[in-house]
């Protein structure tokens, strides 16, 4: 068996480990070295996800002769609620589970974020771990501790900050994720490169039909450099206080078109149309080149992204922003580019006028 490559987050909460690798044979190993003894594991996933991996990840676990409970729920965003939350909880009850269980989330976003939550809340806190088997997942949502679920349409409105004992990726699974889901996880990707790295970016753009043809080496090496722009960020600013807020990049614009369309459209597509937003709204402001912004497109679009939105209202989208929660004093923040590669967040309000203009661009 070798080694899988490693990262660490360190945050003020918790260090953890990331874990790159191509299969769950390290897992017992990884689930070890967390020098804990867990009392019994409780998988927590979704109908398409469990009969893919879910006995895998229960071979493994066997080496640790602990009981294993499986919890499934019904796929997509219109389950991540409280009321799932609750089966949950339920099942947690109803097996006995101390504060000596280990959670897993096994599976995307979704199943990450609310996996997060019950173990932040079940008992005051409990340990849980990451194995994320979504492109979305493993760079992004998997990693810094942001956990939480959907109230009443508005995404994530309820949650905590709460990090994992660590995180396993094998991104062989992504060879059974549908080519959409796969595309839709590149807008956060892609958002690093814009935010953090033109090395990345040209890496981006120079490796396309092996990303697409989901070349293994190539894939490590990208979910990397995303996880380790995400740790750099994370571990400056765990709870979003400043900084973090970079990766928001795109999701200003992007979270409340995902709202007003019903989810009709994946959180990475209504990102990357997010993006086009941010892009266009930094060259209003005079900070980058019609240049610059077209790279920006043409990156979003070799991915088969969306640029535009349609069917949508200025005034409605607009007062929709204000439910974002980058929203302060009234005051929509905005993550802005500064140059491909590198980013800052608005001081001053922007006024509607000028996001008006931007909506003309990117809504049709």
């Amino acid at each position: 068996m070798t080694s899988p490559k490693m990262m660490t987050v360190n945050t003020s909460s918790r260090n953890y480990p990331i874990y790159f690798t191509t299969g769950f044979d390290f897992l017992t190993e990884a689930i070890s070295s967390l020098e804990k003894t867990y009392s019994k594991f409780v998988i927590i996933t979704d109908d398409h996800v469990n009969p893919l991996y879910t006995q895998q990840i229960i071979d493994e676990l066997a080496n640790f002769e602990r009981e294993v409970i499986v919890s499934s729920f019904i796929p997509g965003e219109h389950y991540k609620t409280l009321k799932t939350i609750e089966s949950f909880y339920q099942d947690l009850i109803e097996h006995g589970s101390d504060r000596g269980t280990l959670i897993i989330a096994l599976g995307g976003g979704v199943a990450g974020d609310m996996t997060g939550y019950t173990a932040a809340t079940y008992m005051r806190g409990v340990d849980f771990i990451q194995i994320p088997t979504s492109l979305l997942a493993q760079v992004d949502s998997s990693i810094g501790g942001k956990t939480g679920v959907d109230f009443n349409g508005y995404k994530n409105i309820v949650g905590a900050f709460y990090q994992p004992m660590l995180v396993y990726i094998n991104v062989n699974t992504l060879q059974t994720l549908p080519r959409r889901e796969f595309m839709s996880g590149m807008a956060e990707v892609i958002k690093h490169a814009l935010i953090k790295d033109s090395k990345y970016y040209d890496f981006l753009s120079e490796n396309v039909e092996q990303i697409k043809a989901l070349d293994t080496e190539v894939l490590i090496e990208m979910i990397y450099q995303s996880c380790a722009i995400k740790k750099s960020v994370v571990d400056e600013d765990e709870k979003e206080q400043g900084v973090r807020a970079l990766l928001n990049f795109g999701h200003t614009f992007g979270h409340s078109i995902e709202r007003l369309k019903n989810f009709e459209y994946l959180h990475g597509e209504c990102v990357a149309i997010g993006m086009h937003g941010a892009l266009e709204l930094s060259k209003q402001l005079g900070l980058i080149s019609s240049d610059e912004v077209n790279k920006g497109l043409a990156l979003i679009k070799a991915y088969e992204l969306p640029i535009y939105a349609s069917n949508l209202e200025h005034d409605l989208l607009y007062q929709e922003m204000f439910y974002d929660k980058k929203t302060t004093h009234n005051r929509i923040v905005f993550a802005l580019l500064s140059a491909l590669g590198e980013s800052f967040l608005s001081k001053e309000k922007i006024d509607q006028h000028t996001i008006n203009q931007v909506m003309d661009v990117i809504i049709n």
